[in-house]
């Protein structure tokens, strides 16, 4: 039976190490490609060493490189070389994030291998891409957050640079990558050749900045710090009840209406200073106090109960643990079983790309060890000399 899997029978030649490349081979690997991590000898990927550990693994790498293989090639040894050189022969994808010019050191930049393998698509995340005048500077995640304006964008108002608990630009950088891999496969189908797809995580903060970098090219506004509030829609924050915080997302002038009736305050959606979300956002002070005073005479979960059988977009404030038990995540196969050999069963996030006609396992196979594939790997690349 054929693998209904979107990526099913594509190949990925992986060099990329920590967050950002392996979070785009991930999503491939999700979608069915086959991916081999090439990694240094000894060492292996920097991300095996990064914490929190569970029995000597790290979670970290664990949860990045689920389904992977592993094969410990070093890229100096010519012997070494001729096995990576073989592994692109077979290869649809090679990715990779170093910083520019590695690759053409090693023999292996874009230029050289569209020569040698001309179908190979070539996928490649750095701080800030393969051209520009700051192309050959280290970056990491906190960097790029700190140069892409989000993190003057975050925290309270008047609170010190707040970076975002994720990493975001690792993490965006790896969605576009594994976007544009996906894009040059299907243009490979037409034109049977290659192109190289170049990510730099600076760009893709400056294209997740939404209405903020249009708002100051056009008008002249600075975005800063607003908390947990909206630049431009009220009332679209958190809000405080009885016993908790809740998230309420009025954002347009009917559903602000139905949650005033929800608050049992009708009048409110008649009130002058609220009457379009123009009018709501000048006086969103106000609004706020006036929502919280009527909030603070029951529980959360009353409300939240109330809010939903209304239709109004609202939501509890979760922890990550309340994240992990939250039923709608788990009908979604959004936590996921993996067996590691060494350090037994563990849980990691599930694959969110959801395919009619595609399973989506509840289970997914461990992360490679170090080199774990090097002899299946091998007689494969044999066994293709012989064919």
């Amino acid at each position: 039976m054929s693998d209904p899997r979107l990526l099913s029978g594509v190949t990925v030649v992986d060099l990329t190490h920590v967050l950002a490349g392996p979070y785009a081979t991930m999503i491939l690997r999700n979608l069915g490609a086959r991916v081999i991590k090439v990694e240094p000898p000894r060492t292996g990927d920097d991300a095996r060493s990064f914490g929190p550990f569970y029995k000597d693994i790290s979670l970290y790498f664990s949860a990045i490189n689920t389904g992977k293989e592993s094969i410990a090639l070093n890229l100096k040894d010519a012997a070494d070389r001729a096995v990576f050189e073989q592994l692109l022969g077979m290869a649809d994808i090679v990715t990779e994030n170093y910083r520019p010019g590695t690759m053409e050191k090693l023999g292996y930049g874009w230029d050289s291998l569209r020569k040698r393998f001309p179908r190979l698509i070539y996928g490649a995340a750095s701080g800030f891409g393969h051209s520009g005048p700051y192309m050959h500077r280290a970056a990491y995640d906190m960097v790029v957050q700190g140069m892409g304006g989000i993190m003057s964008m975050t925290g309270q108002p008047h609170s010190p640079p707040t970076r975002v608990g994720i990493s975001v630009g690792d993490i965006t950088a790896g969605l576009y990558l594994a976007i544009g891999l996906s894009a040059a496969l299907h243009k490979r189908n037409s034109t049977g050749a290659g192109c190289k797809v170049d990510i730099g995580m600076l760009d893709c903060q400056v294209s997740i900045l939404e209405g903020a970098i249009t708002d100051f090219l056009v008008a002249g506004v600075v975005a800063h710090p607003l908390g947990a509030r909206h630049p431009s829609i009220a009332p679209f924050e958190v809000f405080k009840t009885q016993d908790m915080p809740i998230v309420i997302a009025a954002g347009n002038d009917h559903l602000f209406g139905l949650l005033c009736t929800a608050l049992g305050q009708p009048g409110m959606a008649k009130d002058a200073r609220y009457v379009t979300n123009e009018l709501r956002f000048e006086h969103v002070d106000a609004l706020k106090a006036d929502i919280e005073r009527t909030l603070a005479g029951a529980k959360a979960a009353d409300w939240l109960d109330r809010l939903d059988k209304a239709g109004v977009p609202s939501g509890p404030l979760n922890t990550v643990r309340e994240v992990a038990a939250n039923p709608q995540v788990a009908a979604r196969n959004m936590i996921v079983d993996v067996t590691d050999p060494v350090a037994g069963p563990l849980k990691i996030a599930g694959n969110p790309i959801k395919v009619s006609g595609v399973p989506d396992p509840t289970r997914q196979p461990p992360a490679p060890q170090l080199n774990q594939h090097h002899a299946e790997i091998m007689r494969m690349l044999n066994a293709q000399k012989k064919a």
